[in-house]
């Protein structure tokens, strides 16, 4: 009897001893997960400049940015700070801006509250005079994102690279090139020597863009309409009269406009409407203009912009006489 109560006792410790060496080599798997997600330091190559950064960056700060504000939204990013339009986040950013605090107005970041929300990463906009970009980049490494339509794959894959996004990134633009094949079919006819013009009213003013500036890039470099004189010879905004106008006389204009941007003039759209040199264009005689054909507040050169207003203007273009 003492020899079986003897082996019994042998068996339950060797049992004992056995799980406490399996609990010793078992990996420590949140240890491990921890140190997978560390972020690791990237050269970060974006227009020709190479930024050192640990990616991916977690605490975002857009500054001047309305480019980045789309592309973030477009990859469903939220930003820690951001710069106001009139003292609030314009209402095309609200899924992304919650929990986001601001930074000053687009045009005058504030520096100390920057330095407060500790960001990763502050993207900057290159309509910055070099004197902010560097005492930005004081606060914390600073890229300069182009505000220039054709730079927008550039500006989409950098937001992507930077946030682990990438693959999401490359997917949106090989949809677009996709979707522009479609649409160049769809409108061979209807661009095929047809000028077009896209107005921008400002406080009151219309304005014009160069050829690869608003939305302009994919009216003329990706539907192939053609720019009028004017806009072939701009190299920035530029104001246009209604006069001047009257003598382009496009075939085809959309019109964009936000109470935002028209703050001292509200009614300066209808005025537009009611004006005899606007009502003898052949555009507005043929039922050739569209107002807002997307939220006024998009910036024409970016990943979402394309996107929608291909989509919206194709629709519409598609549907005219």
């Amino acid at each position: 009897m003492k020899k079986w109560f003897a082996l019994l006792i042998l068996c339950i410790m060797t049992i004992i001893a056995a799980a406490c060496g399996a609990a010793e080599n078992k990996p420590a798997s949140n240890t491990t997960k921890s140190k997978s997600a560390e972020a690791a330091e990237t050269n970060i190559k974006y227009l020709d400049q190479t930024y050192k950064l640990k990616t991916p960056v977690k605490r975002i700060v857009i500054a001047g940015s309305l480019e980045s504000m789309e592309d973030a939204k477009l990859l469903g990013i939220d930003p820690i700070g951001a710069s106001t339009v009139g003292g609030t986040f314009p209402e095309l950013f609200k899924d992304i801006t919650a929990k986001t605090e601001g930074i000053g107005e687009k045009t005058e970041p504030n520096l100390e509250k920057i330095l407060k929300l500790k960001p990763d990463v502050i993207l900057g906009s290159t309509k910055f005079p070099p004197a902010t970009i560097k005492k930005l980049d004081k606060v914390q490494t600073t890229i300069p994102v182009s505000h220039v339509s054709s730079d927008w794959e550039s500006n989409l894959l950098l937001l992507g690279e930077l946030t682990g996004k990438s693959e999401e990134a490359k997917s949106i633009i090989s949809d677009y090139q996709k979707d522009l094949k479609q649409a160049k079919e769809t409108l061979k006819d209807k661009s095929n020597n047809k000028t077009a013009v896209i107005l921008r009213i400002r406080q009151g003013d219309l304005y014009v863009y160069p050829e690869d500036v608003y939305f302009n890039s994919t009216l003329y470099g990706d539907l192939g309409f053609t720019a009028p004189s004017d806009i072939k010879k701009a190299k920035a905004q530029a104001m246009i009269s209604l006069e001047r106008l009257g003598e382009l006389n496009p075939d085809y204009i959309f019109v964009q406009f936000s109470q935002e941007e028209n703050s001292s003039n509200p009614n300066a759209l209808k005025d537009l409407e009611g004006n005899k040199i606007w009502n003898s264009l052949k555009a507005v005689k043929n039922g050739h203009i569209n107002e807002n054909v997307v939220d006024p507040m998009l910036q024409g050169g970016t990943a979402l912009s394309k996107t929608t207003f291909l989509d919206q203007a194709v629709k519409w273009l598609d549907q005219t006489n």
